[in-house]
């Protein structure tokens, strides 16, 4: 595939003294961000921003109106190539501190050629409306129900949990809603490409971002220039068959955790075997479930503290530090400390993640359906995940709004090549995800880390990746074109272990770290 895409449309001629004064975007005003924002807390230190107000209906462009926020890092060399608007997935992810990360994190060269665009979408962070639900169905101010319930009795009590935070939802939001899908997201991307006066834009997005990206690519095939997607969703299965398929991938990959941690019997007593590790692991959940750690951090909490090691390996050393401190010297502080209550960015995280995903598609709106799924899995062995995973997706069941249709996932032949990055053992977004979507964008080249179970890979400190990224970022090169993955890179070693203070911090990936 050529590598020459064109000359971004705001390129101006170079100035000697410094950067091109590129002309002001219509409709956006960039000024220095604040040093004390509300949300990002100083993150967003050295950046721009501005504000974008968009149709909340775009099928009505005169109608109300919503509020995007946006962060800027400008270019530092003679010449832009333009914009790359930068996505971290969830969704409902914040992301108006990514061009910082960006800027930091890739080859001087590569980041100075860019304008990187970070923004909160909309119903998330500092856009308006923000959307925050029911802020008890995630944090109770006491230990949540086990996951797993014991019976019926208590399988109820949770639907009835999640039938109440959907009803909170519709009733603060009842006209958003039916404007939240990803469809509405991808016009959204559209909008901001208008206002940053881009003819075509550039695009990194990890995880849900990779789905984003690609439903932008097939709405607006003539207006993309170079996409990275990292962390490939399944094109489709959204969304329910998605998350039956990550608990499946997270049994796996917390097995490989606990076969690690056996590993390193001599440094954390845990067992010798991953099942004596995963025995210790029980135990020490039945033991804070009867008894929870300072009276906030019960079973599921400890669920969630161990999610995180589903996502990566950055946090292994460190939980396993934990759990060894309570099983083996009867310490409960560092477990206690692993776990954090979800805050305000949280709730609005999971509330955004809700309203995009249940009004993505259809949703079984039959109970039993979730039940028998649940169940099957669970008998079947993949335990660790399923039901949290239930009840994280659960108020889907009773929205306020009907799911779907699907939008719609191709690649036009008029389509650049898009560059794909997937770890072999991703367990939120599993690996056929990037097949799929490898096979619906043809033009597409797809790099894999073989080995790798982490969730978002590029700037993460792998080599043949991140030279991969930054070549197709810098030139357009791809790797040639080849039957099944196009390039191929070997995960780097596992983490060694380590003791350490705090068991870090629960929660969904938010790649980049």
């Amino acid at each position: 595939m050529s590598a020459a895409l064109g000359a971004p449309a705001t390129a101006a001629a170079p100035a000697r003294t410094g950067p091109d004064p590129a002309p002001r975007p219509a409709g956006l005003a960039w000024t220095s961000c604040p040093a004390k924002d509300p949300v990002e807390k100083g993150r967003l230190k050295g950046l721009q921003c501005a504000s974008l107000r968009v149709p909340l209906d775009h099928g009505r462009p005169q109608g109300r109106q919503i509020t995007l926020a946006l962060t800027r890092a400008r270019h530092t060399a003679p010449r832009s190539k333009g914009v790359v608007l930068l996505n971290r997935g969830g969704p409902g992810a914040h992301g108006r501190d990514l061009p910082a990360a960006f800027t930091s994190g890739l080859p001087k060269k590569v980041a100075a050629a860019y304008d990187w665009i970070g923004y909160d979408p909309r119903g998330v962070g500092a856009s308006k409306p923000a959307l925050v639900c029911d802020k008890g169905y995630q944090d109770p101010g006491r230990p949540r129900a086990d996951s797993v319930p014991a019976g019926p009795a208590e399988e109820t009590a949770w639907t009835g949990r999640a039938r109440s935070y959907a009803d909170d939802c519709a009733k603060k939001y009842r006209a958003i809603l039916p404007h939240m899908g990803t469809a509405d997201w991808a016009r959204d991307m559209d909008a901001i490409r208008q206002a940053l006066r881009q003819d075509r834009i550039n695009f990194f997005g990890y995880s849900y971002g990779s789905y984003l990206g690609a439903v932008y690519a097939t709405m607006f095939p003539g207006r993309v220039r170079r996409m990275v997607l990292d962390s490939v969703v399944h094109p489709g299965r959204v969304w329910y068959d998605a998350n039956l398929d990550q608990n499946v991938a997270f049994e796996k990959r917390i097995r490989a955790y606990f076969d690690w941690i056996a590993r390193h019997e001599k440094t954390y007593g845990l067992g010798r075997t991953g099942e004596e590790v995963a025995a210790s692991y029980a135990r020490v959940r039945a033991a804070v479930k009867a008894a929870p750690i300072g009276g906030k951090v019960g079973a599921s909490e400890l669920d969630d503290v161990f999610l995180t090691d589903g996502y990566g390996d950055h946090t292994w050393a460190a939980h396993a530090s934990a759990l060894s401190a309570y099983a083996v010297r009867h310490e409960t502080r560092p477990l206690g400390k692993a776990w954090q209550p979800p805050g305000w960015l949280d709730q609005n995280n999971y509330a955004v993640y809700n309203a995009v995903q249940c009004r993505d598609a259809p949703w079984p709106r039959d109970w039993s359906r979730w039940h028998a799924d649940s169940e099957r899995l669970f008998r079947e062995g993949y335990r660790f995940e399923t039901w949290s995973n239930t009840w994280y997706n659960a108020p889907c069941a009773f929205w306020g709004v009907p799911g779907g249709p699907v939008p719609e996932v191709h690649g036009a032949s008029s389509l650049p090549p898009l560059l794909l990055v997937q770890a072999t053992g991703d367990a939120a977004t599993p690996y056929p995800g990037a097949l799929e979507m490898h096979r619906r964008f043809p033009a597409s080249r797809l790099v894999t880390q073989v080995g790798g179970g982490n969730h978002g890979v590029s700037m993460s400190g792998d080599k043949c990746v991140d030279a991969a990224v930054a070549a197709y970022l810098a030139t357009g090169r791809i790797p040639a074109d080849r039957p099944g993955p196009d390039a191929e890179c070997p995960a780097g070693p596992p983490p060694e272990p380590a003791h350490t203070k705090n068991g870090g911090r629960n929660g969904r990936s938010t790649v980049p770290r």
